[in-house]
């Protein structure tokens, strides 16, 4: 049976949750803009400029997806280990 969780604990987990998306959200910004830009800023064709806005969307989600399961990895990691104030390394 898992501890049970402080709510300390539940509140930084909660910190970081919103951390991994809004953080996601702006790697989805970014990804859409670099690969959407063609689309965006040049005279394409309406079947190529969906085309591309489709793979901007796609991508866009692909590195929102990215971010979020880093970020969530790292907590997930961090909190499997021991809090050991002081000690810079288990053979310590």
């Amino acid at each position: 049976m898992p501890p049970a969780r402080t709510p300390l604990d539940r509140d930084a987990l909660t910190v970081e949750l919103v951390f991994a998306f809004v953080t996601g959200a702006g790697v989805a910004a970014v990804v859409f803009l670099a690969v959407a830009s063609p689309a965006l800023l040049s005279d394409l064709s309406r079947a190529e400029e969906r085309q591309v806005l489709t793979a901007g969307s796609v991508a866009a989600a692909a590195g929102f997806l990215w971010r979020v399961v880093r970020v969530l990895r790292g907590v997930r990691r961090a909190a499997r280990q021991p809090s050991q104030p002081g000690r810079t390394s288990p053979d310590s």
